[in-house]
């Protein structure tokens, strides 16, 4: 890969470049793609993935836009695993729907939410890399669908609820095995792997190949980007260690429950172990102890003693 070629995570790009007007294209071509319909970003709203400090968590990211349907589309990248992860996607939905409609005003003004999670973690099984759920009304007895009244421009008009509830988008990156053809399978190439098509015609990407160019950052942002790629690197190290520790003593405890017991204890046992070899490397990266209080749980002190 020539030097030229060499762009910017997506993670990154949400964190810093995206949230300019003047980028909002790349962006957009991500949401065409995904969704099935063109989409128009009117403005970034705020979020807590809009803190701008160096010690924002590095594994998680997010950005929250309204489109000219007057949605609102939360894009989210996840670096590193999270327990109950679902539950708290469902969270951040509930929360947007409520932030977005005053006390007072009438149910219609209820904004329609899509959550978009980009995973580099495994969520659990399934052999796709893309799962899609919205809400549907399926009858008990007769498996129609249920379209319900709605008033809209003085107008009785019937819909499904589908347009009504949010949906959600869960992209399993590292699951993706295979050669794009789709425009959204270039999408997904690129969040894995980095690398753009010199002859790519996909919404979006073309955009991102102008604009999310590492040489292009000046020597600080540059830094600042390659701290950050340690970062997610050094915590999925250590955590896949924590796993395989787990992992193995549970096998060598021989018996099915051994190995269920040797597991869970081998895995909360690797936890902590991880803990403190994570902060003591994001220690030696010059990382704020803030930010490694954050991932890790440990408190100033004990980090402090590293």
């Amino acid at each position: 890969m020539e030097q030229k070629d060499k762009y910017i995570r997506f993670d990154w790009a949400i964190k810093r470049l995206l949230r300019n007007k003047a980028n909002f294209g790349v962006l957009e071509g991500f949401l065409t793609v995904l969704l099935g319909e063109e989409i128009h970003i009117l403005e970034i709203l705020e979020s807590e993935g809009n803190q701008q400090r160096e010690d924002d968590k590095f594994n998680r990211v997010d950005i929250k836009a309204r489109n000219s349907k007057d949605e609102i589309i939360l894009v989210e990248v996840q670096n590193t695993r999270e327990l109950y992860y679902l539950e708290r996607i469902l969270y951040g939905v509930a929360k947007t729907i409520t932030e977005h409609i005053d006390l007072g005003e009438i149910y219609s003004n209820v904004r329609k939410v899509y959550s978009i999670s980009i995973l580099y973690f495994d969520i659990g099984q399934g052999s796709d890399y893309l799962y899609h759920g919205q809400n549907t009304f399926l009858g008990v007895h007769t498996g129609d669908h249920l379209k319900v009244s709605t008033k809209e421009q003085g107008a009785i008009v019937r819909k499904l609820p589908a347009e009504i509830f949010p949906e959600y988008f869960l992209i399993r990156v590292n699951e993706f095995n295979k050669v794009a053809v789709t425009p959204l399978e270039e999408w997904i190439e690129y969040l894995k792997t980095g690398c753009i098509r010199p002859d790519t015609k996909v919404p979006g990407l073309e955009e991102a190949r102008k604009k999310l160019v590492y040489y292009n950052m000046d020597k600080a942002e540059k830094l600042a980007y390659d701290r950050h790629i340690d970062a997610v690197m050094i915590q999925n190290d250590v955590l896949s260690t924590a796993k395989l520790e787990g992992h193995e003593e549970g096998h060598q405890l021989g018996l099915e429950e051994g190995r269920q017991r040797g597991l869970e204890e081998g895995i909360e046992k690797g936890i902590e172990k991880e803990k403190t070899i994570t902060a003591r490397k994001l220690k030696s990266l010059n990382i704020p102890v803030d930010t490694i209080m954050q991932v890790t749980g440990l408190s100033a002190e004990e980090i402090e003693q590293l």
